[in-house]
């Protein structure tokens, strides 16, 4: 039996690749990278033997320490970094004692932490942007190939318009592309950390004939992190970016997630999820085909403002030269604001490559509002055409005509007959057939030749989607 967390009340993080790069595990690694990497430099400026440096990297092995007993011991010193680090000189120690005390030179325990977690949120949005590349793979698939397919627009929960289906992936699209480029901007940014004890590198300085600044380069290049301009112990500022890119991603597939979960109702029917084996199953009824995807999707979403705030808030609190609260608690939520975005990203890219689209039934629901839908279209045109001819009436007259034909509408909502009826009532046979002009009331009716510039709209956002901008560097594992 495993003893511990292993995600029972979190099922989309226990089955994703991307959050497995932010476990306790791969924090703890990645403290113990920064170790080694911080040894490595020190020996290359002349400073510590090379002979030390295999037993140093022997001893950064992660699956060499007890993680839970670190948990516990790292109460007394306020950060895990503490007791890690005592367990580590110890394991050098077997083998080289002059390498154990040569650990941690000039550093302190921020230094370390806040690198370690700049490491694993490069490299969990790293993998983030390539889940949201497929994704937006798939988007583009489903652009082109329902660019002709009519659904109804709904806004305020309404029909409103007629619409593509193609329009409304795109703006699916428009959203992962935004935090695409987002982190495409972000990620060669973040910066290594490395201020000693109080932000001054003064027991650096001390080291005589030694470049201090030169030293710092030289590691933030080897973690494949930005050289800072200074230390940030005290200018949170590459936490709270970090967490608003993740937090972006994890919105713009939310959004997905809420519009499949809806239009995947039995009484909506235009959209369904890819089945896999066990997915979306009932444990009480057999007939349920559960939108399961979408439902974690919203589930992340839910979520990660509480994360935003709780980051934006620790970070706000920030005192003196290494705070006394707010530091630590920027911890738990920067690293859930990764994790999700990563679960997020391998979701949306999982939902949009395999979604079902049924356009019979869009169009079926298209028709339920029957040629009211298209109001706005013939309010346009004949008010306009009358307003033209002098008529300065004519606007508000088409506009009573619909509006008493909207409100005549019962069960049968797809009698054009009844709207050409209210309108003669309310204009004439001789102001109707001067505002109709050559144009018919049933060419005013049909919903495809009411789409405005969705068309272009998806064009558009294809061509910015397709024009990717490259992550910069990857991150050295």
């Amino acid at each position: 039996m495993t003893d511990g967390d292993v995600g029972i009340l979190d099922p989309a993080v226990a089955a994703s690749g991307g959050a497995a790069l932010c476990t306790d595990l791969a924090v703890v690694q990645a403290m113990l990278d920064t170790e080694f990497a911080w040894a490595q430099v020190l020996v290359e400026h002349g400073i510590g033997d090379a002979a030390w440096l295999p037993v140093i990297e022997d001893a950064c092995a992660v699956e060499r320490y007890d993680l839970a007993a670190i948990a516990a011991d790292a109460a007394g010193g306020g950060n895990a970094l503490i007791p890690l680090l005592a367990r580590l000189r110890a394991t050098t120690a077997e083998r080289s004692p002059e390498a154990a005390a040569f650990l941690h030179l000039g550093a302190t325990s921020q230094d370390i932490v806040d690198t370690a977690l700049l490491l694993v949120a490069t490299r969990t949005l790293t993998a983030t942007a390539s889940a949201l590349d497929a994704t937006a793979d798939a988007l583009v698939t489903l652009v082109g190939e329902h660019r002709s397919t009519l659904m109804v627009a709904r806004t305020l929960a309404q029909h409103s318009l007629p619409s593509t289906f193609a329009l409304k992936a795109a703006h699916w699209l428009a959203g992962i592309t935004a935090a695409r480029s987002r982190l495409s901007a972000l990620l060669p940014t973040l910066p290594l950390q490395w201020g000693g004890a109080a932000g001054t590198l003064a027991s650096l300085d001390t080291l005589r004939g030694v470049d201090t600044l030169a030293l710092v380069d030289a590691l933030a290049a080897r973690l494949g992190l930005a050289a800072p301009v200074a230390p940030w112990q005290t200018n949170r500022w590459p936490v709270l970016r970090a967490g608003g890119a993740a937090a972006e991603a994890v919105a713009a597939c939310a959004v997905i997630g809420a519009d499949v979960a809806l239009l995947s109702r039995p009484e909506f029917g235009e959209l369904s999820e890819p089945r896999a084996d066990g997915r979306g199953v009932s444990s009480a009824m057999p007939q349920k085909q559960n939108p399961v995807l979408s439902v974690l999707l919203k589930r992340e979403g839910l979520r990660v403002g509480l994360d935003l705030g709780a980051l934006t808030a620790a970070a706000a609190a920030t005192v003196d030269e290494r705070s006394d609260g707010g530091w630590h608690a920027e911890w738990t939520p920067l690293r859930s604001l990764v994790r999700s975005a990563a679960v997020s990203a391998e979701l949306a890219a999982e939902l949009a490559g395999g979604l079902g689209v049924h356009p019979e039934r869009m169009r079926q629901n298209l028709g339920l509002a029957g040629p009211v839908l298209l109001s706005e279209r013939v309010v346009a045109v004949l008010g306009r055409a009358l307003a033209d001819r002098g008529d300065h009436d004519g606007p508000r007259d088409v506009r009573a005509a619909m509006t008493a034909a909207r409100d005549a509408a019962t069960g049968d909502t797809g009698d054009t007959g009844a709207i050409e009826r209210s309108l003669l009532a309310t204009l004439g046979a001789d102001r109707l057939a001067a505002a109709l002009g050559g144009t018919t009331l049933s060419d005013l009716l049909d919903p495809a030749g009411y789409l405005g510039r969705a068309d272009d709209f998806c064009v558009r956002i294809v061509a910015e989607a397709t024009t990717r901008t490259p992550l910069g560097k990857e991150p050295r594992a």
